[in-house]
């Protein structure tokens, strides 16, 4: 058995089945394009340094890969067990209908060989008419969502042992709250970009950093501390009670993205990130159209833009 370079510290989700903890970073396999092998060994390396959640999605087109990974990860004894990993699957816009929904999750725990998730996530608040192509999306194929109807299919999942716990993705406050007028099983987690340029102010709930454009007030920062701007940024994220989704497949980069957990920011540092100017870095304009649910921006986020 491997002993992991780190220990990540872990938080407790409310509404999960039983007493499910979730590290507070971990590895995300988003990519395009999706190189497979290199995804595959960039997993069983994170195994080795440490890191326990894997985050993944219907649209990435990684769960294959992913399971892959885990599967030889296992027969190595990088992992003693299924049960130390925390695995998310996202529940994609052609498949956000209540008839396929639990059809969808079953598909994705056959694509990754598991028995169940510990979290899966409605990925966007906006459906669209099935199709076999879940890359793409069409504007005259965007649909309002039946968050009712919809969310109620993923408390199913939950009640048949699909998955540990359930949540939502780039919701913005109000849509969460929409969730919560009928939800018997709240959600968990509702993950969304964040990061010291945009701060989630209103709504800090969690989710992954994606990306960051360089503040001078970042770098001087990173700097000063002999530390990375992504450390930096990462650091920030933690102390703010969030957790982070972080992607990279470089070695360097996923040690590096690690190294935040035996230092702190300083007053003076949080109040420069605070200042720092906002902008959302992933408006996402292809769920906006004349003919669609969201006519505008403002409507997709309900002003949280």
């Amino acid at each position: 058995m491997e002993k992991p370079s780190f220990t990540i510290p872990k938080v407790r989700l409310n509404s999960a089945a039983g007493a499910l903890v979730m590290p507070v970073i971990g590895l995300g396999t988003s990519a395009d394009p999706l190189d497979e092998v290199v995804m595959k060994a960039a997993v069983i390396e994170g195994l080795r340094l440490g890191y326990r959640q894997f985050d993944t999605a219907s649209k990435y087109g990684s769960e294959v890969p992913l399971g892959e990974a885990i599967d030889e990860a296992l027969g190595l004894g990088i992992v003693r067990s299924r049960e130390e990993l925390f695995v998310t699957s996202k529940l994609w816009c052609s498949d956000s209908h209540a008839d396929r929904v639990v059809p969808a999750l079953k598909e994705s725990l056959r694509k990754l060989g598991l028995e169940y998730l510990d979290l899966y996530l409605v990925h966007w608040p906006i459906s669209c008419k099935p199709g076999p192509d879940v890359h793409h999306v069409d504007e005259e194929d965007l649909m309002p969502m039946d968050f009712e109807s919809v969310w109620g299919a993923m408390e199913e999942c939950q009640r048949l042992g699909l998955t540990k716990s359930i949540g939502v993705s780039n919701f913005t406050c109000k849509k969460l709250g929409t969730i919560l007028i009928f939800a018997t099983i709240p959600p968990s987690v509702n993950q969304v970009e964040m990061n010291p340029v945009w701060q989630q102010k209103k709504g800090r709930t969690g989710g992954p950093t994606w990306s960051w454009r360089t503040r001078p007030s970042i770098q001087e920062i990173a700097e000063a501390r002999g530390k990375s701007v992504a450390q930096v940024c990462l650091r920030w994220i933690y102390e703010q009670g969030a957790t982070a989704v972080v992607k990279s497949f470089n070695k360097g980069r996923m040690r590096e993205n690690l190294g935040i957990f035996d230092w702190e920011l300083s007053e003076d540092e949080l109040e420069r990130i605070g200042r720092i100017p906002q902008k959302r870095m992933l408006p996402k304009e292809k769920f906006v159209s004349p003919t669609g649910p969201y006519k505008s921006l403002d409507e997709l986020w309900d002003g949280e833009f």
